[in-house]
């Protein structure tokens, strides 16, 4: 099972979350930015439908795969 943290961090003049490289958008306010956080740690969590996906690898390529639905990662939120 994978794993996500969402870390609360100061960004573009706010607050915002990031997991990885990647930031959310910028909350005026930490609190803000730990509620969206929270919310989308929960969202991550939630069954979904088994599903074919497509998405570029770090080469540039684009790879297709079946995405199930009911593997869902751990997820927890620092900061």
């Amino acid at each position: 099972m994978s794993h996500v943290t969402y870390r609360i961090v100061e960004h573009d003049g706010g607050w915002a979350y990031r997991s990885g490289d990647t930031f959310s958008e910028t909350f005026a306010s930490h609190d803000l930015a730990r509620a969206a956080a929270v919310r989308a740690a929960h969202e991550q969590k939630v069954p979904d439908e088994t599903a074919m996906i497509e998405y570029e690898g770090p080469d540039g390529e684009w790879i297709t795969e079946r995405a199930d639905g009911h593997d869902r990662p751990a997820t927890d939120v620092e900061g």
